[in-house]
């Protein structure tokens, strides 16, 4: 993957690894018959950070930053998240809609010609997750709830995107860009927010 080019990927999967000083994460092209294909992108969260960002780069050596996305203020993390190319250069956003949220996780997300709005498909789910995440002692185990999330066009309904979290022992989320529109960098930073910001 070139830094500088826009390009439309219509299936990946994510791979989280978990470390003491940070999440990692693997996004990985899928191959016609479902297959993993090759690395397109190493992304790396550090916990605690004063003002959250994310740094995508080429490879797990981390050598070639290839776009990242960061936090607007430190406090208001309501306020959104840009993504930006190699060169520093805004190619989209998104933020979390706090008041939608209550019950049903909701994201707004913008690239290039492209303006969504996505929801956890399951309400269900998402109203047991919540409840499992303030039950004291017993939140703070990890439990790998099946969520999906669907983005539809603002103007048109049209599916956008769809990100789908899989069980595993490790997190996973298959990833499916039904528009041809969305830059693969902003629908990588929107699938990585997904996992590394839902609980804020």
């Amino acid at each position: 993957m070139t830094p500088e080019s826009t390009m439309h990927v219509p299936a990946f999967s994510m791979k989280q690894r978990v470390t003491m000083m940070a999440n990692k994460y693997e996004l990985i092209a899928a191959n016609p018959d479902g297959s993993d294909g090759p690395l397109l992108a190493f992304a790396q969260q550090k916990r605690m950070a004063f003002k959250e960002q994310v740094t995508f780069y080429a490879d797990g050596t981390k050598s070639r930053p290839v776009f990242s996305f960061k936090a607007r203020k430190t406090i208001d993390l309501g306020s959104g998240y840009d993504v930006f190319d190699a060169n520093g250069q805004q190619i989209g956003w998104f933020k979390k809609e706090f008041g939608k949220s209550l019950f049903r996780s909701s994201w707004q997300l913008s690239g290039a010609g492209v303006d969504a709005d996505g929801t956890e498909r399951n309400p269900t789910v998402a109203i047991v997750r919540r409840v499992w995440e303030f039950v004291p002692f017993v939140g703070e185990i990890p439990l790998p709830f099946i969520f999906h999330f669907d983005f539809t066009d603002r103007g048109t309904g049209q599916p956008v995107l769809s990100v789908e979290r899989k069980i595993s022992v490790r997190d996973r989320y298959h990833v499916t860009v039904q528009d041809q529109r969305l830059d693969f960098r902003v629908a990588a930073a929107m699938t990585v927010a997904l996992d590394a910001l839902q609980g804020r």
